[in-house]
């Protein structure tokens, strides 16, 4: 196994230190702010899994789990100061939940050599582990996304959207900003017709961008939105009459939190998904045996099954299996993030080992490797039931378009690497 570590700077290896007594896992959540009904129940799932390994297993591998929080609020400078005050604690990997906060971290991370899982989110072509050794994206990131949703488009229209009007109503910001290259890659493909309508934060004033789409009359529109612009936008969309199973947001815009407060209008809204919905899982009678009913539960303990909350839980076992993973490559169970990363470019996660793990048909099986940072681009599409109250995935999981993906990955981190100085390599 070779690994990438030729790029690795001496003050790197310094900062990564010793092995810590405990592995450290620092969050750094918001339960504050315009986003916090986003962050709180992302850090709770984090949280509460962690918990759930020092209960019932005494951590992992004999070692038990820290996990120190911090508030970022999703503003970038907090976020960079958060990770400032925490790495040093021998923190092993970094989960920001912030495209903003990711971009300030990638060169940081680099240099300090931890490293950090940006799971849906950040940069999309930090996939390219030969150029971002330290920086994992796996199961999928925002260009599948977008791909997802034009193949599911695709799906319905027998294959041929080339009469099709989309828009993308997007944040904006470096998050919303993330799809458009895709999407404009995939028009020139399929020949659909794109609108571009940006939305500023926090997303509250949208009048001009739904009056746009009453009167151009888009075929489906697409949302990369957070906060609360997704429910103002479903919101304005049921107002217009707009149909609803042709409006389908990214994961960031698919949670109870976009839907529920606009009743019965956000009836058949969908949504990408990299991970599966509800708490009909065996993980959970574990949760509510060693967490829940021990008083143990982050947060206010409320927010149990729903989407982010699920998304939180998933992003910490993945970020165990490959603690896992590290120390059974090292003969170790005290690992250094050095072997923390060797464990994340090799983690691989199948179908047999997320049952094992009490949470069958959970996520998409991906291999992670040096040149492949970011999985397999696997995703599904969810469905909003407003009379049920339950989102639910109505597709298996389904690859994007990787003929029209890779090339912009390697074209945009090859940018990267001459912008910065970086000699790919494996």
């Amino acid at each position: 196994m070779k690994l990438k570590l030729a790029a690795l700077a001496l003050g790197a290896v310094m900062a990564a230190g010793p092995a810590m007594a405990d592995l450290v896992f620092p969050s750094l959540s918001y339960r504050t702010g315009p986003y916090a009904p986003g962050g709180i129940p992302f850090a709770d799932g984090y949280a509460d899994y962690f918990t759930l390994l020092n209960e019932r297993d005494g951590g992992i591998g004999g070692e038990k789990i820290q996990m120190p929080e911090c508030e970022t609020a999703y503003n970038t400078e907090k976020g960079v100061e958060c990770y400032e005050s925490t790495k040093g604690s021998g923190a092993l990997v970094y989960q920001p939940l912030s495209t903003g906060i990711t971009y300030q971290l990638i060169p940081k991370v680099a240099a300090d050599g931890i490293p950090m899982l940006t799971s849906g989110l950040g940069r999309t072509s930090a996939k390219n582990g030969a150029v971002f050794p330290w920086v994992f994206n796996f199961p999928a990131n925002y260009w599948d996304g977008a791909s997802i949703a034009i193949k599911h488009m695709l799906d319905l229209n027998g294959g041929d959207i080339s009469d099709k009007k989309i828009a993308l109503v997007y944040h904006n910001s470096a998050y919303g900003k993330e799809p458009i290259r895709t999407l404009e890659e995939l028009a020139t493909k399929h020949g659909y017709e794109l609108t571009l309508l940006p939305v500023d934060h926090p997303g509250q004033e949208q009048k001009s961008q739904w009056l746009q789409i009453r009167r151009e009359k888009p075929d489906y529109v697409i949302m990369y939105g957070w906060g609360v612009m997704n429910q103002v936008a479903i919101q304005e969309a049921a107002n217009i009459r707009f149909p609803m199973e042709n409006f389908i947001g990214i994961w960031w815009s698919g949670s109870e939190n976009d839907v529920v407060p606009v009743g019965e209008g956000a009836h058949g809204y969908k949504a990408v998904a990299f991970h599966n919905v509800g708490d009909d899982y065996p993980l959970y009678d574990d949760l509510k045996a060693y967490v829940f009913d021990k008083g143990l539960a982050a947060g206010a303990g409320d927010q149990h099954g729903s989407v982010v909350y699920n998304r939180g839980v998933y992003a910490a076992m993945l970020v165990a299996e490959a603690a896992k993973a590290a120390q059974e490559i090292h003969g170790t169970a005290a690992i250094t993030p050095v072997m923390m990363r060797d464990g994340m470019e090799n983690l691989e996660m199948t179908e047999e080992k997320m049952t094992a793990l009490g949470l069958p048909k959970f996520g998409p099986e991906f291999k992670v490797s040096c040149e492949n940072h970011g999985g397999n681009g696997y995703g599904a599409i969810a469905q909003w039931d407003a009379t049920a109250g339950e989102w639910s995935l109505i597709t298996d999981y389904f690859q994007s378009d990787q003929e029209v993906l890779a090339p912009l990955v390697e074209e945009d981190s090859a940018a990267y690497a001459a912008e910065n100085g970086i000699e790919p390599g494996c």
